[in-house]
């Protein structure tokens, strides 16, 4: 029997070097040479040494290395709970950026309506000044006229005497109105100038708001294509230390199989050598053999009222479902005889209600920033009632996850498009469609506010959002807290 067939390679002990992500933009590296060079050193000592070392020192080799892997191996349980961190770090910024995206999208509806009202404003004064401009044109040629004809002319004119003192008079009083329309009219160029500033100005930060706009959705798009990379290399890694786990498990076991061999080896040779020495270690190997069957017999005591403890969890765990799938039934059926009782006129009265609050209550937090153009019980475009809300968005905006929660389904569906529900907490579930891009998978937790996608990046794309609770749809705006029953369609 040889050493160096019967160690267990160390090769396959030996970890890669794994970067971890520090920051937004840094890594941080833990390099494991110095380990990887004396386990390399330790597998070509063992070739060496193999056929010269004495059992007791081969013993000892093996359980040095075996205290190295488990060192290794706690190196990797710090590296994945550091990148874990990283990952809730990266989502939380992802959360604040979604709010900054949100704020400023607001103010540049605001400022486009500001810009909307200053044109209208400066087309309706250039249109007044335009005809008062005429109309001072017009008065102005009459008296120059008027004083091309000198006194002599004026007297020898065939008008009588009451004509000619009548259109003096007329002229003494319309030199001063004149004057003072003229000078109505510089007051009202000067307005139009300062109009027209003001609405340059306002172009420009319109302009500003609309780069700084597309710079932090730039900055999202890149932070999310982060926090994916992130999520997959956490995987990787966990993946990585289960396979490493479990190769020390076998190797552990590999080891202790040497152990074995090599007392056999020792008592054999020790037999060869003396009948005395036989006996006694078939004696020790007796007294071992009656101490593993009574471990045996308490090991299989113990897994038997392990069992018995299981099957009376389980059967505990059962009565609890089956007592909750009642308590679930009978709500349900106490729903359904409420809704039967609600009548039209109330919802009605409640659809008009709806109407009347151009925005959620506070603390609620719809996926996407915009106008609500379909309003949950009102008729959407297809004469159906609606039972959700319809959010028109801005081209490219992000939605976010309107309360934290796990994704169960992502993707196409139907006739729908792309489309993602999310399983929130209480009974809750949120469906939302007319994604342009989704940025999350089944299976994946979000917080509350987190990126989850893209809308269309081109026209004013619609977002429907349908919040439910023990499958009955509620209305979305009146939020995750609304008593239960209330606002059901």
């Amino acid at each position: 029997m040889g050493a160096g067939r019967d160690h267990p390679a160390g090769v396959a002990l030996l970890p890669l070097p794994v970067s971890v992500p520090q920051g937004a933009g840094r890594r941080r590296s833990f390099s494991w040479r110095p380990a990887l060079l004396t386990a390399t050193l330790l597998v070509i000592a063992t070739a060496a040494t193999a056929q010269t070392e004495s059992p007791g020192q081969t013993l000892k080799r093996v359980e040095q290395d075996l205290q190295t892997d488990k060192a290794l191996q706690r190196q990797l349980d710090r590296q994945s709970q550091t990148l874990q961190k990283e990952l809730d770090e990266l989502r939380d910024r992802l959360v604040g950026l979604a709010d900054q995206e949100r704020a400023q999208e607001d103010e540049l509806a605001h400022l486009e309506e500001s810009l909307t009202a200053l044109e209208t404003q400066e087309r309706n004064q250039a249109e007044k000044l335009e005809g008062e401009r005429q109309q001072i044109a017009a008065l102005l040629a009459a008296l120059q006229r008027v004083a091309r004809i000198p006194p002599e002319a004026a007297l020898a004119r065939p008008d009588g005497p009451v004509d000619t003192l009548r259109s003096a008079l007329l002229l003494r009083d319309t030199v001063p109105a004149l004057r003072a329309r003229a000078d109505a009219l510089a007051q009202a160029l000067t307005r139009l100038a300062e109009t027209r500033e003001t609405l340059q100005a306002q172009r420009s930060r319109t302009y500003a708001a609309r780069l700084t706009l597309i710079d932090r959705q730039k900055e999202i798009g890149q932070l999310v294509a982060r926090r994916e990379e992130l999520s997959r290399q956490t995987e990787e890694e966990r993946q990585q230390v289960a396979q490493r786990t479990a190769r020390l498990t076998g190797q552990a076991a590999d080891l202790r199989q040497l152990m074995d061999r090599i007392e056999a080896e020792r008592r054999a040779a020790a037999a060869m050598a003396a009948k005395r020495e036989a006996e006694r270690l078939e004696a020790e190997r007796r007294e071992a053999e009656r101490r593993l069957a009574e471990q045996r017999a308490a090991e299989q005591r113990l897994a038997e009222q392990r069992l018995a403890e299981q099957k009376l969890a389980e059967q505990k765990l059962a009565e609890q479902k089956l007592a909750e799938q009642k308590a679930a039934e009978q709500r349900a059926a106490e729903q359904k005889l409420a809704d039967q009782r609600a009548s039209e006129q109330r919802a009605k009265a409640e659809a008009e209600t709806a109407r009347a609050a151009p925005s959620p209550p506070a603390g609620e937090r719809l996926p996407v920033g915009g106008r609500v153009t379909v309003r949950y019980g009102e008729a959407d475009r297809y004469g159906a009632t609606s039972r959700g809300v319809t959010i028109q968005a801005r081209a490219g905006s992000t939605v976010v996850s309107p309360q934290a929660g796990t994704i169960v389904f992502a993707g196409p569906f139907r006739g729908y498009g792309q489309i993602l529900i999310v399983e929130h907490s209480h009974g809750y579930h949120s469906l939302i469609a007319g994604f342009g891009r989704i940025d999350t998978a089944v299976g994946r937790r979000v917080a509350t506010g987190e990126p989850i996608g893209l809308m269309p990046a081109d026209g004013s794309p619609d977002l429907y959002f349908e919040l439910r609770r023990h499958g009955q749809p509620i209305n979305p705006q009146r939020g995750f807290g609304a008593p239960e029953g209330k606002g059901q369609g």
